[in-house]
C-alpha cells in the first residue's frame, strides 16, 4: 500500500505539503501503541485532499473496524453506529471516515479509481496505526462498494457492506461483481440490507451472509438493535 500518508489533528493550521514538517504516522506509531485512538478525530491526507477519521476504542484491540458513508451522506448514518457499537462491545476500535470529497463538501465521489486510491491511502495509515490486529472495513451503500472493491488491496479480513446497492433503480447495472470480487481476494462479506430497498438485495450466492432487515429501506434508519445484532453474530466467524 506504499508509504504511509500524513496526518494531523483537526483544527491545525494546514501547511505546505511539499515542505510540511508534520511528524510522520510511522514514526509517531513507534513511540506509542494505539496513538490515535486516544484522540477523538484526526485528519489523514491523501492525493485526493483530506478525510477525516471520527475514533472510538481504547486498550487492546481484538480488531480493527473502518467504515465509510454513502455517496452524500456522513459517518452518523444510524446503521454506521449500529455496527460500530456492536464492535465496539467486541473490544474492537472503529475509525468512522469521512472521505475526502465529502470533506471537501462534495456530494458526489467522482472517479471511482480515485476514490478507491484515496481510500487505500486512508487504510494504510489506520492500519499503521494500530498494527497486528485483524482488519474489517465496510461501509453503506457507495461506502459499502469501495470498502468490497479495495479489500484485496488493503488485505482486510472481511467486509460489511450496508445497504448495498445492487443496481440504480429502474436500472440494470448489476454490482454483485464487486462482492464477489471482495470475497475471492479473501474476504468474507456480510450484506445487511432492507427488505424494501429500492436499490435491491444481493443474493445468497454474493456474500457469505446476506441479512435482510424487515420494514427497512436502502436508508436502514431504524431497527438499530437488529443491525448491531447482525454483526455482532457474525463478526466472530471471521475473526477467530
Amino acid at each position: 500500500m506504499g508509504a504511509a500518508p500524513r496526518w494531523r489533528r483537526p483544527g491545525r493550521p494546514r501547511q505546505d505539503r511539499r515542505s510540511s514538517p508534520v511528524t510522520d504516522l510511522q514514526q509517531d506509531v513507534a513511540r506509542a501503541d494505539n496513538l490515535w485512538f486516544g484522540m477523538q478525530a484526526v485528519e489523514i491526507m491523501t492525493e485526493s485532499g483530506a478525510a477525516r477519521a471520527e475514533l472510538d476504542g481504547e486498550g487492546a484491540a481484538r480488531f480493527l473496524l473502518v467504515l465509510t458513508h454513502g455517496s452524500g451522506g456522513s459517518v452518523s448514518a444510524p446503521d454506521l453506529l449500529a455496527a460500530r457499537d456492536a464492535a465496539l462491545g467486541m473490544g474492537g476500535l472503529v475509525a468512522r471516515v469521512t472521505q475526502p470529497y465529502r470533506v471537501r463538501g462534495a456530494r458526489a465521489p467522482g472517479s471511482p479509481v480515485k476514490q478507491d486510491a484515496a481510500w487505500v491511502e486512508i487504510m494504510a495509515a489506520l492500519i499503521g496505526a494500530v498494527p497486528g490486529v485483524p482488519v474489517v472495513q465496510g461501509g453503506r451503500s457507495n461506502g459499502a462498494r469501495v470498502a468490497c472493491r479495495t479489500a484485496g488491496t488493503v488485505g482486510a479480513r472481511a467486509v460489511i457492506a450496508l445497504a448495498f446497492p445492487l443496481r440504480p433503480p429502474g436500472g440494470t447495472q448489476d454490482r454483485a461483481p464487486e462482492l464477489q470480487a471482495a470475497r475471492a481476494a479473501g474476504a468474507a462479506v456480510l450484506v445487511v440490507n432492507g427488505a424494501s430497498d429500492a436499490f435491491g438485495i444481493p443474493g445468497p450466492q454474493d456474500a457469505d451472509r446476506v441479512v435482510v432487515v424487515p420494514g427497512e429501506t436502502h436508508a436502514l434508519k431504524g431497527h438499530r438493535a437488529v443491525i448491531a445484532d447482525a454483526v455482532a453474530q457474525w463478526l466472530p466467524t471471521v475473526l477467530r
